[in-house]
């Protein structure tokens, strides 16, 4: 028999799914389940279900699903505020001057020293880690989404970005090796290149999730203008590849603008549409120039 927890890990892993996949069907029925559900303040923490649903919440269209949403987030956030305000009382009480009568040293011998409850002033709370690895690359992924301060302007709040962010890489990844480390380095280069502006701005605003931007391959990530580059350098590499099969026509019509001999291999590829001509690529077999006849 699975315990309330599991049940709400199951739920979470549902809608992050669901958000990874940028649908939402079936998400209402959900997030019923979880209104059902009598949650504390340590289950909502250590399940981090509360990121799950705020991630739902931003990508949906439903407005049902978005009421839903913020009314779970309310309830649980009802439950940080309690928190905080026991947590201040309790400092208070732990502080308080004892009876006037007891002499001073006594005071302070009899008064203990109770840490204070660290306050808790967001929703969803920050995914928690005590891995001083995992707590620098945090840093610096916060670093790379404030280049050229576009969250000011967005207004995105780049440390649960970047916690989120982290939190997803070391879930699939498991532990601190290289290839967290190389997986974390490439969100970093990514989100700080100067030119490409468009992928930060994405992740900022929420159009490209935390789950989305932590498994993104660099193709995915690059520019436009660099995804078209590797468009045309794939494109290049296979006329090269053709002609290299085909091995091309021994001609001499053709002069090397090089040498100047007429000892020259030519080769024919249907590079645009079926009603324009073939395009001739010519080689010089004594110096082995190359050029474009058109």
């Amino acid at each position: 028999m699975t315990t309330k927890g599991e049940e709400v890990v199951r739920i979470a892993k549902k809608l992050d799914k669901m958000v990874a996949k940028k649908s939402t069907d079936g998400a209402l029925d959900l997030l019923k389940e979880l209104k059902s559900m009598s949650i504390n303040l340590e289950l909502l923490q250590s399940t981090r279900v509360g990121m799950s649903v705020n991630a739902l919440r931003k990508q949906s269209n439903d407005d049902e699903v978005i009421t839903l949403s913020k009314s779970l987030i309310k309830s649980w956030k009802k439950l940080l505020d309690s928190s905080e305000q026991q947590g201040e009382e309790k400092h208070q009480s732990s502080t308080s001057p004892t009876s006037s009568k007891e002499p001073s040293s006594a005071k302070k011998s009899e008064v203990p020293k109770t840490p204070v409850t660290p306050k808790m002033t967001r929703f969803p709370p920050l995914p928690v880690t005590s891995d001083s690895v995992r707590t620098k690359c945090r840093e610096m992924l916060i670093a790379a989404l404030q280049t050229d301060g576009d969250h000011i302007t967005i207004g995105a709040d780049c440390e649960l970005l970047a916690a989120e962010i982290e939190e997803v890489v070391f879930r699939e990844v498991q532990n601190t090796d290289m290839k967290y480390k190389n997986r974390i380095r490439s969100r970093i280069s990514n989100l700080k290149d100067g030119r490409n502006p468009d992928l930060r701005k994405n992740v900022l605003c929420g159009a490209i999730t935390p789950e989305q931007i932590a498994v993104m391959s660099c193709e995915e990530m690059a520019s436009n203008e660099l995804k078209e580059m590797r468009k045309a350098m794939t494109k290049a590499a296979i006329q090269e590849h053709q002609m290299a099969k085909t091995g091309g026509t021994q001609t001499d019509l053709f002069t090397c603008g090089k040498c100047k001999k007429k000892n020259c291999t030519y080769t024919q590829v249907q590079i645009r549409s079926a009603d324009e001509p073939m395009t001739t690529y010519v080689a010089c077999n004594e110096c082995g120039n190359r050029w474009k006849f058109c």
